[in-house]
């Protein structure tokens, strides 16, 4: 089990009242994201990461079809509901749909499809809720509005603001994978947090320089998902997934590379890829997905490794990190 660890320190998302601790679990894998997942095994998921110390909890309607909420929902049921912070994301409505699914290996007759109206994110709201077995969610995302952001202010964010002020939504934010239409959607609205998947890595500074600082002007958080770039940062070898595709030479190479370093100085790369992007100021916590306990407790070891100044410096000193990057 992941115990005997210091404890997960929370940080205030934004100027709200919630708050997320310095590592979260990212819910998509336990909906059978590419191949599937024992409920059991799920639930186990859930477990370790309780017992690790984790206290926030990602999902979506998206994630297998409403499988992840189900499945998390379940799993936290009966823990201490003011003990645990739990975001979930509108902009997609659940619908009937009997093919093969891209992502997810369970099918359950339903799909996503993208929704970005005012009454499409209540909608999704209230299915939400359902599936999760909760009164409340704390954080509400607009997830995945990179292509449609005048529908999703228009309308997601509106929902969002209006559950906001009737106190129904602790926190509201952005779930995205870009840089630009991820600020482009912030300068829109009042927001808290910002979700953001792969941008901040040690692979890919490309928040550093214009999104980061913005969420630090505005006063709004960020949750670095995407630590591992989707496997590269976890196992750098030809053939490897670089933000789900595969990724290129030069990319394996430069992986490799931050690995070597890494290994100079004792440290597994999956250390040093989890810790790197909660030095930024701007950053609230990482989320890690998972779909086993081993995979939790795995990522909880690696996030308390120490890890020298030195290694750092000769990331920077070997031009495999940017001067101006925030370390540990």
């Amino acid at each position: 089990m992941a115990t005997n660890r210091p404890e997960l320190a929370r940080r205030r998302l934004g100027g709200t009242d919630v708050s997320v601790t310095a590592v979260g679990l990212g819910c998509a894998p336990i909906a059978g994201l590419f191949t599937p997942v024992d409920p059991a095994v799920a639930a186990a998921t859930v477990a370790a990461a309780w017992d690790g110390g984790i206290r926030h909890f990602d999902t979506a309607p998206h994630y297998g079809a409403g499988r992840s909420e189900e499945r998390l929902g379940s799993a936290l049921a009966g823990r201490p509901r003011e003990e645990f912070t739990l975001s979930t994301k509108m902009g997609r409505v659940l619908v009937d749909h009997d093919g093969p699914w891209d992502l997810w290996a369970e099918p359950n007759g339903k799909a996503s499809a993208f929704d970005f109206s005012f009454e499409g994110a209540y909608e999704a709201h209230r299915g939400s809720l359902d599936r999760l077995g909760l009164d409340r969610v704390d954080v509400g995302l607009v997830h995945d509005a990179d292509d449609h952001l005048d529908e999703a202010a228009a309308g997601t964010y509106a929902a969002l603001a209006e559950l906001r002020s009737e106190g129904r939504i602790g926190a509201i934010g952005i779930g995205m994978n870009s840089t630009g239409a991820a600020a482009e959607l912030l300068s829109r609205g009042d927001f808290d947090v910002a979700l953001v998947a792969g941008r901040y890595t040690l692979l890919d500074q490309s928040a550093l320089d214009g999104l980061y600082p913005l969420c630090r002007s505005r006063g709004v958080s960020v949750i670095a998902a995407g630590v591992f770039n989707s496997g590269i940062l976890a196992d750098p070898k030809p053939g490897a997934t670089f933000n789900y595709t595969a990724a290129d030479a030069a990319l394996v190479e430069k992986a490799l590379a931050i690995a070597a370093v890494c290994a100079r100085h004792d440290v597994p790369l999956r250390a040093a890829a989890l810790q790197f992007p909660l030095a930024h100021p701007a950053v609230a916590s990482i989320l890690v997905g998972a779909r086993t306990p081993a995979e939790v407790d795995d990522a909880l070891a690696m996030f308390a490794h120490p890890i020298p100044e030195a290694l750092w410096h000769d990331l920077k000193r070997t031009g495999l990190l940017p001067e101006e990057a925030p370390t540990p």
